[in-house]
C-alpha cells in the first residue's frame, strides 16, 4: 500500500496506473518519478517477476527513488529527462517495455517550494529548473535574452497576447539590475499587462511560457513519445497525462497519428486501408472525477491518454 507518510496527492493514480499495467510480470517505467505516486500503485499492481524503472531530472525526486529502490528490489532509478528513455531502458539491460507513463508538467513538490522558483505565489529565488544542475536559471536567462525572443517565448509557450509588452518591460527592468525572484518578476508582468482576467494571475502564462522553454517540455516530449512508442512490446502500452493545451495537443496528434492508417500520395496501386496500424486508442481522454476534483484542484486541467500496440515491432 502507499504509506500515509506519502502526502503528495498524485493526479488520476487509479486511472492511470488500470490503464498501464495489463501484465503483473511485464518490465514497465515511470518516465516522471516525482515523489513516486504512480510507482508506488504500480509495485503494488506487479508481482515478484515484474520490474520497474523510474526516471526523473529533479535530484529531490531521485532520492526518494533510491529510497524506494533501497527497499524493492524490482525497482531501477535513473536520473535523466524521459527524452532519452531508449538509452535508459539500455542501461537497464532490456530491449522492450510493456509500458511507460509520462505524467507531463512540474510536481506538486516543485511548485509548493519556493527555492525552485516555479510559481509567483510564495517569494522566491528565479529559477525554474527541473535539473538545477543544468542549464540557465530564469533569471539568467532573462538577464540575457534579447527582447524579441522573450516576446516569442511568452507567446508560442504561454499564449500570452500581451507578450510584446511583457518582454519589453522585463528588459527595461533588467537595465537596473536582475530580476532574481518570483515575486519581483510577476509584478513586473503585472505592470505590463493592461486587461486582467478574473480569477487568473496575469503572471501565470508567463511563468508557463519560461518553464516550458527553460526545460526544453515541449521537445523533449516530442523525442519521448517517438522513443516509448518504439519500445513498446505487443500489447504494451503508453499512458500520457497532460496538464495544458500544448501538450495534450502534441499527445492527441502523435496517438492519433500511430492508430491510423498512413496517409498516401494519389495514383498509388494501394489503399491506405490496405496498411494495418501498429497502435490503437485505448477508450477516450479521461479527465478527473468529481470526487478528486474536490480534493485536487491542481486535477481539474489533467487528461489522460493511452496508446497501446497491436502489432509486434518490425526489425
Amino acid at each position: 500500500m502507499i504509506p500515509a507518510a506519502h502526502t503528495h496527492q498524485t493526479v488520476l493514480l487509479e486511472e492511470a496506473v488500470s490503464a498501464l499495467v495489463t501484465a503483473p510480470g511485464g518490465v514497465y517505467v515511470d518516465g516522471t518519478f516525482g515523489r513516486g505516486g504512480h510507482s508506488r500503485l504500480i509495485l503494488d499492481r506487479l508481482n515478484s517477476e515484474g520490474r520497474l524503472l523510474v526516471i526523473d531530472k529533479d535530484p529531490e525526486a531521485i532520492k526518494e527513488a533510491e529510497l524506494l529502490a533501497a527497499s524493492d528490489p524490482r525497482v531501477r532509478v535513473q536520473r535523466g529527462s524521459f527524452a532519452n528513455i531508449g538509452a535508459h531502458i539500455d542501461a537497464a539491460g532490456w530491449s522492450c517495455i510493456d509500458g511507460v507513463l509520462l505524467d507531463l508538467g512540474v510536481s506538486s513538490p516543485q511548485l509548493d517550494d519556493p527555492e525552485r522558483g516555479f510559481s509567483f505565489m510564495r517569494d522566491g529565488p528565479l529559477d525554474m529548473r527541473m535539473d538545477p544542475d543544468a542549464g540557465l536559471s530564469a533569471s539568467q536567462w532573462l538577464a540575457v535574452t534579447p527582447e524579441q525572443e522573450i516576446a516569442r517565448v511568452i507567446w508560442e509557450y504561454g499564449e500570452e497576447k500581451f507578450s510584446r509588452r511583457i518582454a519589453r518591460r522585463l528588459v527595461e527592468a533588467r537595465v537596473e539590475g536582475a530580476i532574481s525572484t518570483t515575486g519581483e518578476l510577476a509584478n513586473l508582468i503585472s505592470e505590463a499587462v493592461p486587461r486582467k482576467e478574473k480569477h487568473k494571475h496575469p503572471a501565470t502564462r508567463s511563468f508557463q511560457a519560461i518553464r516550458i522553454h527553460l526545460n526544453r517540455e515541449l521537445e523533449d516530449l516530442d523525442e519521448a513519445l517517438t522513443a516509448c512508442a518504439e519500445r513498446l512490446a505487443l500489447k504494451g502500452r503508453l499512458v500520457v497525462i497532460s496538464f495544458h493545451s500544448l501538450e495534450d495537443r502534441r499527445v492527441k496528434r502523435f496517438m492519433r497519428s500511430r492508430s491510423q492508417p498512413p496517409v498516401l500520395p494519389k495514383g498509388l496501386p494501394v489503399r491506405a486501408v490496405d496498411f494495418e496500424p501498429d497502435f490503437r486508442l485505448v477508450g477516450k481522454a479521461v479527465k478527473a472525477s468529481g470526487p478528486e476534483l474536490a480534493v485536487n484542484v491542481r486535477s481539474r486541467s489533467a487528461i489522460m491518454r493511452t496508446l497501446e500496440r497491436v502489432s509486434a515491432a518490425k526489425e
